[in-house]
C-alpha cells in the first residue's frame, strides 16, 4: 500500500471522489501542512494556522498509480484560483498536494508543467506542492460526510 495526500478545496466531496477510485483502499479528510499542533475544523478555519484541509488517501498501486490519482486531483477542482475553491475562501481551502518521497515530488512536478504546458488553465496553475507533514484527523462527523448525507432521513445537498 501506498498513500497520497492532496489539498483541493472542501475535502468532503474531494474525499467520496477518491472513496469511488478502484484501487484506493482507505480515504480520511484532515490538516495538513500547518503550525498547530492538533487543530480542530474551529482552528483550521481561522485561516491563522496555516493547514490545508486534505484527503489522505491509501491505495494498492498494482490497481491504481499515483498518476492517475494525480489526474483525478487536476480534475476535482480548480488549481489556477489561489486560496479559493468556488464559495470556499481562504489558505485552508489552498489547492496543494502532499508529496511521500522524491517520486511523488517528481510526479506531482512533472504533471503540473505538462499541465501548465497544455493551455488548459491559462490564469496559471498555483497548486502548492510540498512534503507531505503531520496529518492531524479531522473530527468525525467530516468522515465520510457525502456518504453520511446520503444515508440521512433529512438529506440535505451540498
Amino acid at each position: 500500500m501506498e498513500r497520497a495526500t492532496f489539498g483541493a478545496g472542501c475535502f468532503w466531496g474531494v474525499e467520496e471522489a477518491f472513496r469511488r477510485v478502484d484501487g484506493v483502499t482507505a480515504t480520511a479528510v484532515g490538516y495538513s501542512g500547518g503550525t498547530l499542533e492538533d487543530p480542530t475544523y474551529k482552528d483550521v478555519c481561522s485561516g491563522t494556522t496555516g493547514h490545508a484541509e486534505v484527503v489522505r488517501v491509501d491505495y494498492d498501486p498494482a490497481r491504481v498509480n499515483y498518476e492517475e490519482l494525480l489526474r483525478m486531483f487536476w480534475d476535482l477542482h480548480d488549481p489556477t484560483t489561489l486560496n479559493r475553491q468556488g464559495a470556499d475562501v481562504g489558505t485552508q481551502y489552498r489547492s496543494v498536494v502532499f508529496f511521500h518521497g522524491e517520486e511523488q515530488a517528481a510526479a506531482a512536478r512533472a504533471a503540473k508543467e505538462t499541465l501548465q504546458a497544455s493551455g488548459r488553465y491559462p490564469d496559471g496553475i498555483v497548486t502548492e506542492i510540498a512534503p507531505a507533514s503531520t496529518f492531524y484527523m479531522a473530527e468525525d462527523y467530516h468522515q465520510r460526510y457525502v456518504e453520511k448525507l446520503r444515508r440521512s432521513p433529512r438529506r440535505r445537498t451540498l
